[in-house]
């Protein structure tokens, strides 16, 4: 089959997906938005499409004069850039896809979604809106957008059963796909006596490194313990950010408990991952993180928000704890809570593991997407 996907960039949570389709004989055109610094090429090569020239104009304007000094500003294109048409719609003829897949409700998919309809070519939206959700908008501005976007969607993001919350008819579970790495019997653990916790996230306000710093100033003499910081800092909010971090080390002298770490390319990060006895993911306005996932994938156990949007994939007391969003006090408790059990920690990172190659792999995802690829076409 022939598998279409277009999205704002080649990210790292697609790895294991486009993996698992070249392996299986599949052939996959995945046209972005840009490039990132850090992306992993090994099985497939995206086009860069980038943005029509009065896009760029207007993205220029936007973020380097009217919200020069706003660091969320260069996320706007995501929602409202356009791309080329004509070049996009001769890529999109000329690969005829059996199957689209498209990132968000933007004006990039609503000008796919164009195209692919006139084409026949089936569509599916991918966001990391929850399963369970709220009723939609139905003001006329949503109205629109939802008449302009593929009417069956997949998310990686459960949610949460409550009142008001529902699963709609053409909204489906497929989570991340991250293939297992690590089995607890294939690697080490707490090297040097020490308990290694390991940390992964872009060097910005929300992934909340200095609260974890100050979890660790806090149990560093009740426990041996490291923390290892690994993140993007390559804007200069982020770099300014990362100094900040870095600041806090050296005035509470941490220089021996903290090692901060910046731009590690991914073919690198199994290092990372196998040095570690327990991954913490602090952040909050988490969507939908795959770091946890990795982290099980290496047999470890995990830490993370209860509003982080894959916060479903770590069972509380099972594979890892949940702590409450932004409570730095309650992230203390969950952190000191696991690393005063060894062996509950090897439990909990068994457990993951096992979680992960029973949910969490290639087969699930392929028959779920193409499961509602014929549900598109059976509706033709």
């Amino acid at each position: 089959m022939k598998f279409l996907y277009v999205a704002p960039r080649y990210h790292t949570n697609q790895m294991d997906i486009m993996k698992g389709l070249v392996e299986h004989g599949h052939e996959v055109c995945f046209i972005s938005h840009y490039a990132a610094i850090i992306e992993d090429y090994s099985y497939v090569t995206p086009i860069v499409l980038g943005y029509s020239p009065l896009y760029r104009l207007i993205d220029f304007l936007y973020v380097k004069v009217i919200h020069r000094k706003n660091p969320e500003a260069i996320v706007y294109k995501i929602q409202h850039g356009f791309p080329p048409i004509r070049k996009f719609r001769k890529l999109i003829c000329d690969f005829k896809p059996d199957v689209v897949i498209l990132r968000e409700r933007s004006m990039y998919s609503m000008v796919a979604y164009h195209i692919c309809k006139k084409q026949g070519y089936p569509c599916i939206l991918y966001n990391q809106n929850p399963l369970w959700s709220e009723p939609e908008k139905t003001d006329l501005p949503h109205r629109i957008v939802d008449r302009l976007s593929p009417k069956l969607r997949m998310t990686p993001v459960m949610g949460v059963k409550k009142e008001g919350t529902s699963i709609k008819e053409n909204d489906f579970f497929v989570p991340f796909v991250v293939e297992p790495q690590k089995a607890p019997g294939e690697r080490a653990y707490f090297t040097d006596d020490t308990i290694h916790i390991l940390c992964i996230g872009k060097y910005e306000i929300r992934k909340h490194h200095l609260m974890l710093l100050d979890v660790v100033r806090q149990l560093r003499d009740k426990y041996r313990i490291r923390l290892t910081l690994v993140g993007e800092a390559t804007n200069h909010f982020q770099k300014e950010y990362c100094e900040q971090v870095r600041k806090y080390v050296v005035e509470h002298h941490m220089e021996g408990v903290v090692t901060v770490k910046t731009n590690i390319p991914r073919g690198e990060m199994e290092r990372e991952y196998l040095a570690a006895d327990v991954y913490v993911i602090p952040s909050t306005r988490e969507m939908a993180s795959v770091s946890q996932l990795e982290a099980m994938s290496y047999s470890l156990p995990v830490i993370c928000s209860d509003a982080n949007g894959t916060a479903c994939y770590v069972e509380e007391g099972v594979t890892g704890y949940q702590f409450k969003d932004c409570d730095g006090e309650d992230l203390l408790r969950k952190v000191d809570q696991m690393l005063s059990d060894r062996e509950q920690m090897l439990r909990m990172g068994a457990a993951g593991y096992r979680a992960l190659v029973e949910k969490y792999n290639f087969e699930n995802y392929f028959e779920t997407v193409v499961g509602m690829r014929d549900r598109i076409q059976g509706k033709k």
